[in-house]
């Protein structure tokens, strides 16, 4: 990583979750704990619970897991680096890179931090021209926008002319203005602004820095829309026109409207629908899905009817398969062929926006539908050929439900059965994704569990574990060599489990990352008192020790018993005695229980 681990360590020590996670959502005490309803899935009564003492939080409804930055890059879509930044900030702390590191991809020229500057006066600057250009604010006002919604999503304008930026930014041949987009260069080397004579829509990121613009032209103007280019603050596939200002609105309605065009959004704001959001001149991503459904359970695509808008939804569809988890819809809504969304609620008013949302196309129909419209279903061949087609889509489906759906409707249309719907389509089946079990528990296993839960809850056990006497490649075994590890190198003090969580983020083995979350959510509920804390480390050593005997013994009068003791080596037979004599002493000592 390229933020030292004793500083994360550090910040983790200074950030208390429960004051975090509250200002986002209100948590009500629980006994030792904190609880409300879960933000990373429905449900009705509160199930996410957040521990003061061990700083994590867990939902015991959905398995979210993790730390106050575990928490900040879940519910606001930060990467790993902004979240630590973030809480940084908050607790006042500066964030050291460690040398010779700068953020992946842009050794040299201008770091991050300066582009957002960069970016922030570009935006203030735009805000203050939009004040004084007559022109602008007249555009504004035709298109039914009130000042307040302006300042909501800080709008500006860019005035005419080739270098106005000179004025806020004197050195106006700066790398980082070339660097944020703010400028471009011809081939002479010669300068000028990228943004003339446009409202100025800044796109803000969840931290709420000005990342890119999107600039629209007031009159008929090619083109209509441009956008900053990517640059390292912006990349177009991951970032949403509107997030920051939509998401009270997204967490009351629990659904995400995708539109085209900023104005769009900002309309729709201006009309009372709050949940609108743009992608920033490219198709739908995948990643763009899996951010909004972290928020919402639902998303509908609000497209224009013509010819482009059915494009457009298509290409949202297929790249929604991937990341579309069940117990979540996507919907499709496409306006009358000469309405956009801005004129459509301007004319029709809020209420029934919302209501053609509400009765949106629901993916499989748009997909069937548009499968179906070039195959001649009459035929044999347009049959197959529908189902031909719709392979690589359910291929791509990860949810069960969906696809056993959409087989059973391909099963109508196509007179084929459902076994030859699934052999032509190739379909395995998916695994739910059930808890990882192991196939036999071991008596073992649960004292191991119990293992990992002392040292959870009080890490410098770690350093006490005779790691040799553990069962060799189990799960439990994998995390406690890990934990030791973890702890030694990490030296003083001895790292709680949230800066142990941190450390191990993004190498768990899928299995064992459940382990881990289940002992801490078991800790959660039930910590052990701490002065019973080692005796029962050490109780459960002994019994440890006592049952790896108990095992030992059993192995070697089973294979007495099938070979006779001429059986057992010599080595064997020693060690069968010494085991049973010392089985016997424990047993005959007053008051055991063997």
């Amino acid at each position: 990583a390229m933020i030292p681990e004793s500083f994360i360590q550090d910040l983790l020590h200074r950030v208390d979750i429960v004051d975090l996670i509250d200002a986002h959502v209100p948590l009500k005490k629980a006994g030792a704990n904190y609880a409300a309803c879960c933000p990373f899935h429905n449900e009705k009564s509160p199930s996410f619970t957040v521990s003061p003492q061990k700083q994590f939080y867990h939902c015991f409804g959905c398995g979210a897991h993790g730390t106050a930055i575990g928490f900040m890059m879940e519910y606001s879509g930060m990467g790993f680096i902004d979240a630590v930044k973030d809480l940084a900030s908050r607790a006042g702390m500066q964030v050291p890179e460690q040398e010779g590191r700068r953020r992946e991809g842009i050794s040299d020229g201008p770091r991050t931090v300066e582009l957002a500057e960069v970016m922030a006066k570009a935006a203030a600057y735009y805000r203050e021209q939009l004040k004084g250009s007559p022109k602008a604010i007249d555009y504004l006002k035709r298109r039914g926008l009130t000042g307040e919604v302006c300042a909501k999503f800080g709008i500006g304008y860019a005035p005419d002319g080739w270098q106005n930026l000179e004025a806020i930014f004197p050195n106006y041949n700066a790398a980082e203005l070339l660097a944020a987009g703010l400028v471009i260069e011809n081939d002479q080397g010669r300068r000028y602004d990228r943004f003339r004579d446009r409202v100025m829509f800044p796109i803000i990121n969840p931290k709420g820095e000005v990342i890119a613009f999107g600039g629209r032209v007031l009159d008929a103007g090619e083109p209509k829309y441009l956008n900053s280019p990517e640059t390292p603050l912006f990349e177009k596939g991951r970032e949403l026109y509107g997030l920051p200002q939509a998401r009270a609105a997204l967490r009351d309605t629990d659904t995400a409207i995708v539109v085209e065009g900023y104005m769009d959004v900002v309309a729709l704001a201006q009309h009372g629908v709050g949940n609108a959001l743009a992608t920033l001149g490219t198709a739908t991503t995948a990643i763009h899905v899996q951010k909004l459904l972290r928020q919402v359970d639902r998303i509908v695509f609000c497209f224009d009817g013509d010819n482009a808008g059915r494009k457009a939804a298509w290409r949202a569809l297929e790249n929604s398969l991937e990341a579309l988890p069940d117990q979540k819809t996507i919907g499709f809504v496409f306006l009358p062929e000469t309405h956009d969304p801005d004129s459509y609620v301007r004319e029709f008013g809020k209420d029934d926006f919302n209501r053609m949302i509400a009765q949106a196309t629901p993916l499989s129909d748009f997909l069937l539908r548009e499968l179906g419209s070039h195959c001649d279903l009459t035929s044999a061949e347009g049959k197959a050929k529908l189902v031909a087609e719709a392979k690589p889509l359910l291929q791509r489906l990860q949810t069960p439900l969906l696809r056993l759906q959409l087989v059973k409707r391909l099963v109508e249309i196509s007179g084929f059965s459902q076994p030859e719907v699934e052999r032509l389509c190739e379909l395995r089946s998916i695994a739910p994704p059930a808890p990882a079990r192991a196939p036999r528990q071991s008596p073992a296993a649960s004292f191991m569990k119990k293992l990992i839960r002392l040292i959870l809850q009080k890490p410098e056990l770690a350093l006490r574990l005779p790691l040799e006497a553990l069962p060799s490649d189990v799960a439990e075994t994998r995390i406690l060599r890990r934990l030791v590890t973890l702890v030694r190198e990490a030296g003083q003090p001895t790292p709680g489990y949230a800066a142990l969580l941190e450390r191990m983020r993004g190498e768990a083995i899928e299995g064992d990352d459940l382990v881990l979350r289940n002992a801490a959510s078991d800790l959660m509920h039930e910590p052990f008192a701490e002065d019973e804390l080692e005796s029962e480390f050490a109780g459960t050593l002994a019994k440890f020790a006592r049952d790896a005997q108990k095992d030992e013994i059993e192995a070697l009068q089973a294979k007495a018993k099938a070979l006779g003791m001429a059986g057992l080596s010599s080595d064997e037979k020693t060690r069968y005695v010494a085991l049973l004599t010392a089985r016997g002493n424990n047993n005959s000592s007053p008051g055991s229980q063997g």
